[in-house]
């Protein structure tokens, strides 16, 4: 996982930059950000793909790539803070543990998942990406 704060290209090497305990060059940085959301995908996904976009004190923002990937049957997230996600691109299962209630999304769906709901991808589209934003408010 990575934090795009500041990206800098020598030749054909893009580096970035992670400047999260300067305050000052994270808010320089956070002005200068230009990216496509659906861009620098890998074209072999062996394990879901969590990329950081922006994370300040309080909140995070990544992009997840999936690819026929789920959470295993034996496991649970249980997240400390809300989480917030829209599906942009595939589809989609989430089941919350609670009720065992399963909600399909597609693109431009969203939910805000509250601190402690447990819950886990139960499917994602298995022959194109599925791509999420989520939102984790810390």
């Amino acid at each position: 996982m990575f934090c795009i704060n500041e990206e800098v290209t020598t030749g054909q090497l893009k580096i970035l930059i992670n400047y999260q305990s300067n305050s000052n060059r994270i808010k320089t940085a956070m002005n200068s950000i230009n990216a496509n959301i659906f861009t620098g995908i890998p074209a072999e996904l062996p394990k879901e793909l969590f990329e950081c976009i922006v994370k300040r004190e309080n909140v995070h923002i990544e992009r997840i790539v999936s690819k026929g990937h789920m959470t295993p049957t034996d496991q649970w997230y249980d997240q400390d803070w809300d989480e917030w996600v829209i599906l942009l691109q595939g589809q989609a299962t989430i089941l919350y543990e609670k009720k065992m209630q399963s909600i399909t999304l597609t693109p431009g769906d969203y939910l805000l998942i509250p601190a402690h709901m447990r819950h886990r991808v139960e499917w994602t589209t298995p022959d194109h990406h599925t791509i999420w934003l989520a939102v984790h408010l810390h």
